[in-house]
Formats: C-alpha cells, sequence, structure tokens
C-alpha cells in the first residue's frame, strides 16, 4: 500500500485557516461551559425552589411581626372590620351552612384542650373575636358551660359587643380565653395585653394563628414565627406549639399567665 507523504497533502487556502482556527475556539469555549455548567444551574434552580423570608421580616421578634399600613385611623381600621362582620353574605354562611361544621371542629379542638388539662368543665371561659359563637356553642356542647364571646358586632346570647383591644371585663375573670383573630388585631400589644389583663394567674390562652401562610384581605398584621407572641405575652410562660388545620390558620400556641408568687 501506497502510503502518503503529509508534505503531499493538499495545502488549504490562507482564507480558510482563520475560519478554522476560530470554529475550534469556539467549540473548546462550548466544552468547557458544558463541563462547568451544572453547579450554577442547580444553584440557581434551588434558590428558586426555597422559600426565603426577605430580610425586613427575619431576625429578631419585632421583624417576624409586621403591621400592615393603609389604616389613616382607628375608626378607618374598625369600618373595615366591620365591612367583614357585618357582610350579610357572609353572616347567612356563618349562621347555616358553616355553623354545624364549625361547631364540630371546634369542639375537637376543645376536647384536645381537655384532655391535655387546658380547659375544665369548671372554667369560665372566653371567646376573643367570636362573631357569630360557633366557638362558644362548641365550648358549651363539651361541658364549658360559662363560655362567652365578644364582637365588634353582638349575637345574643353566644357573643356579647366587645373590642378586643379594650375588654369590656374586670382584672382577672377568666380562667380560658382562646381566639383564632390574632392577626386582626390593629395593635397586638393591646391584644395580649388585655389577653394577659383578664386572665387569672395560672388561666390559659390558646391562639390559632397563620404562620405557614397569609391571613385574609382583611387581616391588620402579618405573623412570620411565634417568637414575636413569646415577646408579647410578658406575663406567662410558654406551654406548646403544635400544628393545626383550623379553617386557614396552621399553628396552636399555647400559653399559661404565670401564679402570683406570694410574699411569706
Amino acid at each position: 500500500m501506497q502510503t502518503m507523504n503529509p508534505s503531499s497533502l493538499p495545502k488549504l487556502p490562507i482564507l480558510l485557516k482563520p475560519f478554522l482556527l476560530s470554529l475550534f475556539l469556539s467549540l473548546f469555549f462550548l466544552a468547557f461551559l458544558a463541563s462547568h455548567s451544572y453547579s450554577p444551574l442547580l444553584r440557581l434552580r434551588t434558590a428558586l425552589q426555597t422559600p426565603t423570608i426577605p430580610p425586613s421580616r427575619a431576625g429578631n421578634g419585632g421583624a417576624s411581626l409586621r403591621i400592615r399600613p393603609g389604616y389613616s385611623s382607628y375608626n378607618a381600621y374598625i369600618e373595615r372590620q366591620l365591612n367583614k362582620t357585618l357582610n350579610p353574605k357572609l353572616r347567612k354562611i356563618w349562621t347555616t351552612r358553616d355553623w354545624d361544621r364549625k361547631i364540630r371542629v371546634f369542639a375537637r379542638f376543645f376536647q384536645s384542650l381537655k384532655q391535655r388539662n387546658l380547659i375544665s368543665n369548671h372554667s369560665k371561659a372566653l371567646s376573643i373575636g367570636a362573631r357569630v359563637g360557633q366557638e362558644v356553642a362548641a365550648m358549651k356542647l363539651v361541658g364549658v358551660s360559662d363560655s362567652v364571646g365578644i364582637d365588634l358586632v353582638p349575637y345574643p346570647p353566644l357573643v356579647m359587643k366587645g373590642d378586643f383591644h379594650a375588654q369590656p371585663f374586670e382584672n382577672q375573670t377568666f380562667d380560658f380565653e382562646f381566639s383564632n383573630v390574632f392577626d386582626h388585631a390593629l395593635y397586638p400589644w393591646k391584644f395580649v395585653g388585655e389577653i394577659e389583663r383578664t386572665l387569672k394567674p395560672g388561666g390559659v390562652c390558646v391562639l390559632h394563628v397563620a404562620v405557614l401562610r397569609r391571613a385574609d384581605k382583611y387581616s391588620a398584621n402579618d405573623l412570620y414565627s411565634v417568637q414575636p407572641l413569646v415577646e408579647l405575652f410578658k406575663e406567662s410562660e410558654l406551654l406548646e406549639v403544635s400544628k393545626v388545620d383550623a379553617f386557614g390558620l396552621d399553628t396552636e400556641v399555647v400559653f399559661r399567665k404565670n401564679k402570683k408568687i406570694e410574699n411569706s
């Protein structure tokens, strides 16, 4: 077989050499990118899939509780809350289609609290922001007969008129207080302060709050962790934090008011 002498290969035109050199460099660059692109893409995908909390909401407890803007006055806030509470369609739903269903669900919650010795048949109990009183009816159903609710709009005999920023009760009135409307408080420190004022020493407060999801459009604040609640309850100890599925709320937080230490 005859071998070909390299010197006998046809010489490439001079104009073709820069093109081939450019093609070679381009292919080399693409190969380099392909071998190093996985990690950046993976980091980007991970960043997009991992929920993050903006710096303004993270950190200390105060940054994990944000008051929603937009209220020019306290009266403006009250009017907006009344827009929901007095909505005739909602009130009809609350007193008809939702009535039995919500009472059954609340009754299970309160029965569980009884089993954990957080409420008893002898407790004097308050439901804060009770609307038409399903929570009160549920407490009575499980045996807590001395129960009442407060709301901006009364619904006798279960719910009396009252603003949770200034409860219409004397100091140390209740053994147990429940609320699932913390997110509606424009002044969360007053909301909690009134609970601690009207709770008896050793009394229990149970809150259902939204931490993992945002609350409704009538909410006045957004809570991003339980820590702000711990800081707000200055006269109480944190007993329990657990997950619940409670009409859009996801976290149950239980506090017990400190017992006064008697001087010897």
